[in-house]
């Protein structure tokens, strides 16, 4: 009889905290935010990432009624903002802009798929293979000519592993076996000023820190690593039709959090940016910066994370490549 009633009281008492917990969980989602969230980009000021990312926080901090602050962390290729935001308390005031590739380091210090819940998507950005306007080629199969002449001098910018950029131009360089040495830069940035200043003349990057640029004739863009070409920049080619199918790299944005922030606070959150990503001017933004707006639920979003690294880790696997931070 004692062990029944003891029984019992256990399984009031859980019970009790069971209801205690989702009392506090949804009390928090509904003062949320009660201050200001900081959304941690994991890239240098100026690149893609960055400029989307404070495209979000901007309408975030609108649709919120709390200021969302930009927190630029760079570094190894993405993973010290990562891992910093990893180890952020899960209370919905510290956010992460993710990207395609976050899992491909060996050791990083987070587990993306567990350390991590999933917001929403943002939008899909194509890397593009760019060029300084001097360099004389139209078409990948010029480049690839080109680095056969070269033998070995030729060189190509990309941020560093575990980017997508990166991984971009170690596919075309299986792909074609171009003789190309990959020349890493902090981020798309000041790789882009680099290729304007002439200082690298190849690079693999993303659209949204070049577009004025291209648009200016002072960057050529040679190919669109996607399946179809981009609305803000039909003239160009995929790469298919560049003379290298199967080249497809596609970034994705979108928004986490650390695990464990109450699901209240992640499904206010997703559907703000839904909402955001949605909207008509936003849209226009994204596509007129070389991006697809992608709105999507938490679970959409995890499905996306899981089938994108899953791919880019069998080619890291496939080539032997060693992505140490």
């Amino acid at each position: 009889m004692h062990h029944r009633n003891r029984g019992r009281l256990a399984s009031a008492l859980l019970l009790v905290s069971t209801l205690t917990a989702g009392a506090v969980s949804i009390a928090a989602a509904q003062d949320y935010p009660s201050r200001p969230v900081t959304l941690i980009i994991p890239f240098p000021p100026g690149g893609g990432v960055d400029t989307v990312g404070r495209l979000i926080a901007a309408k975030l901090t609108a649709a919120l009624g709390q200021q969302v602050v930009v927190e630029n962390r760079p570094g190894a290729g993405s993973v010290i903002g990562i891992r910093a935001a990893a180890k952020a308390a899960p209370d919905g005031y510290t956010l992460l802009m993710s990207t395609t590739g976050a899992s491909l380091p060996a050791n990083p210090g987070y587990d993306i798929s567990k350390d991590f819940a999933p917001i929403g998507l943002i939008a899909s950005i194509p890397i593009t293979v760019q060029a300084n306007p001097d360099m004389a080629v139209e078409s990948l199969t010029d480049i690839v000519a080109l680095s056969k002449k070269a033998r070995g001098k030729l060189t190509i910018g990309s941020p560093p592993p575990p980017t997508l950029n990166y991984f971009g131009a170690e596919l075309f360089k299986s792909l074609t076996g171009a003789d190309i040495t990959i020349v890493t830069y902090k981020g798309t940035g000041p790789l882009t000023n680099d290729l304007v200043g002439g200082h690298i003349k190849l690079a693999f990057n993303t659209v949204p820190p070049a577009i004025g640029n291209i648009q200016a004739g002072k960057i050529k863009a040679i190919a669109v690593c996607a399946p179809s070409r981009l609305v803000a920049l039909p003239n160009v080619p995929t790469a298919a039709e560049s003379g290298v199918p199967g080249l497809d790299a596609v970034l994705y944005y979108g928004l986490a959090a650390p695990a464990g922030t109450p699901r209240p606070i992640i499904e206010r959150l997703n559907k703000e940016l839904r909402a955001i990503v949605s909207a008509d001017d936003v849209k226009k933004r994204l596509i007129s910066d070389g991006g697809g707006p992608m709105a999507s639920t938490p679970e959409e979003y995890a499905a996306n994370i899981a089938r994108e690294e899953g791919k880019w880790s069998a080619l890291v696997k496939k080539l032997g490549l060693k992505i140490e931070q």
